[in-house]
């Protein structure tokens, strides 16, 4: 890790609790173990997969104080769904409080959670990373997914979209029109 990826390790240990943070270990190492894979700069996806979840132990109703203090403009379902918020208010917080101007890592932390139509490699990394961590054991078709991300990382996109949408059509989670409209993309390509 370099000394860049370190210091924004040592500042994310304290912002998350001990359970999110060894999730995002998991995710930024199965980050950079895809990068290599794909011939990415496995530091650029360590830096990425490190602050994909920066503003996860926000409370609730300061996540949205600060989404409307910073101008962060949310959808219908962000509005009613405040585990969405995360996603937006990261990316905001990777650029203005970890000096982050790489327009891909921001765009990865901004949709990890949703996906977005015609996602970089650089997205798509930690759209899956966050999924396949090793930590992760409840998500349905995990084994093949974890296959699929090595072989093709477009398979396990369309493969986590698929199965998100269907385990949020059988709860009372609201869905997001972002994975909707990336599941459509991906179904298609």
């Amino acid at each position: 890790m370099n000394d860049k990826n370190t210091e924004i390790r040592k500042r994310i240990k304290k912002m998350l609790d001990k359970d999110r943070y060894r999730h995002t270990l998991g995710v930024a190492y199965t980050a950079a173990g895809l990068a290599m894979r794909y011939r990415l700069d496995p530091q650029r996806l360590i830096t990425a997969g490190l602050l994909h979840d920066c503003a996860k132990n926000i409370p609730n109703d300061e996540k949205y104080a600060l989404c409307k203090k910073y101008g962060i403009k949310l959808n219908e379902v962000e509005k009613r769904a405040p585990y969405l918020l995360h996603a937006k208010l990261g990316a905001y917080i990777a650029e203005k409080d970890f000096g982050i101007k790489d327009k891909e890592i921001l765009d990865a932390v901004r949709y990890h959670t949703t996906g977005r139509p015609d996602m970089t490699l650089t997205e798509k990394i930690i759209f899956v990373a966050d999924y396949i961590e090793p930590d992760r054991s409840e998500a349905p078709n995990l084994t093949d997914i974890r296959e699929m991300a090595f072989n093709d990382i477009d398979d396990a996109v369309r493969k986590i979209l698929s199965d998100t949408l269907n385990y949020l059509s059988k709860g009372s989670r609201a869905v997001d029109p972002a994975t909707k409209e990336t599941y459509d993309f991906y179904e298609k390509s």
